[in-house]
C-alpha cells in the first residue's frame, strides 16, 4: 500500500502561482510513477502531469510551459509547480502513484494509477 497526502492548495488570484506537495509513505515511493489529475466540478478528472520512476515527466499539451513536475524519492516527496494560473485551472488536484512500464505504458491514463490522495482545492479567481 501506498498512502498520499496532497497540500499547498489554495485561493490564488490569475496569474498567480501555486506549488503543491504530495507526501507518499508506505512502499517504496521510488518504485512508482507519480501523477496528477485535476477534477473541476461536474466534469471528468483529467490529466495533468506525470513522472516516471526514472524521471522522465509527461504534461498535457495546454499546460507544458506552465505547470513543472518534480519529485525527491529521499524525501518521498512529488511536487506541481504551477505559474501562470488561469481560472480555468480551478479544480481540486489529485496524486496518484502507480506501476506504468516505461514501454508502452499509459502515463495519462487513470487506470494506471492504483493509489489516489485526498485532493487539494485550487481555486484561482479573475
Amino acid at each position: 500500500q501506498v498512502q498520499l497526502v496532497e497540500s499547498g492548495g489554495g485561493l490564488v488570484q490569475a496569474g498567480g502561482s501555486l506549488r503543491l506537495s504530495c507526501l507518499a509513505s508506505g512502499r517504496t515511493f521510488s518504485n512508482y510513477a507519480m501523477g496528477w489529475f485535476r477534477q473541476a466540478p461536474g466534469k471528468e478528472r483529467e490529466f495533468v502531469a506525470a513522472i516516471s520512476n526514472g524521471g522522465i515527466n509527461y504534461y498535457k499539451d495546454v499546460m507544458q510551459g506552465r505547470f513543472t513536475i518534480s519529485r525527491d524519492n529521499v524525501k518521498n516527496t512529488g511536487s506541481l509547480q504551477m505559474n501562470s494560473l488561469k481560472p480555468e485551472d480551478t479544480a481540486v488536484y489529485y496524486c496518484a502513484a502507480g506501476t506504468i512500464s516505461s514501454y508502452g505504458g499509459d502515463y495519462y491514463a487513470k487506470s494506471s494509477y492504483r493509489y489516489w490522495g485526498q485532493g487539494t482545492q485550487v481555486t484561482v479567481s479573475s
